[in-house]
């Protein structure tokens, strides 16, 4: 079961972790170079980000549940099993940091129309994007330690 298992919890940890990387290779522009007009357009207004939720909170579930069981298949290989459930941990951490610091600016930028730029502009945008560099760095500690529970299984003790 891990053999065929592995393959598809690491391309679910990838998966999940590509678009949250795609956040902070984004990030140097757009907080250091972007104009607030500019940043709001794109991130507000145009569904810039709707594939994001469509498609990367399913695989963020996925690969909580993925790796959940992964580090059940994996219960009696010691190391194997913590590493896996550590990758599980830090999935699953990930999407509690996305839900405390992400989902509260994404309400309030659900409030903003069109017009001046609103006075909290600077302190939103700033949760938005560092908590997306926050949910990377756990998703790509969890997908390191997924796959470090799969390479470390001892060759001959799975069936």
């Amino acid at each position: 079961m891990v053999r065929i298992l592995s393959p598809v919890v690491l391309t679910l940890a990838a998966l999940s972790l590509g678009p949250s990387f795609a956040h902070v290779l984004e990030a140097p522009p757009r907080l250091a170079i972007w104009p607030p007009e500019l940043w709001r357009e794109a991130t507000v207004f145009h569904g810039q980000f709707q594939l994001f939720a469509i498609i990367g909170g399913p695989l963020d579930v996925g690969a909580i549940l993925g790796t959940a069981l992964l580090a059940y298949a994996l219960r009696h290989e010691r190391p194997s099993f913590q590493l896996a459930l550590a990758g599980c941990l830090l999935f699953a951490s990930s999407l509690g940091v996305w839900f405390a610091w992400v989902a509260p600016a994404n309400s309030v930028l659900a409030t903003w129309a069109p017009g001046p730029i609103p006075e909290d502009f600077h302190a939103i945008r700033n949760r938005w994007e560092t908590g997306h560099m926050a949910v990377a760095g756990l998703k790509l500690l969890g997908f390191l330690a997924t796959a470090l529970a799969v390479t470390s299984v001892r060759k001959g003790s799975l069936p």
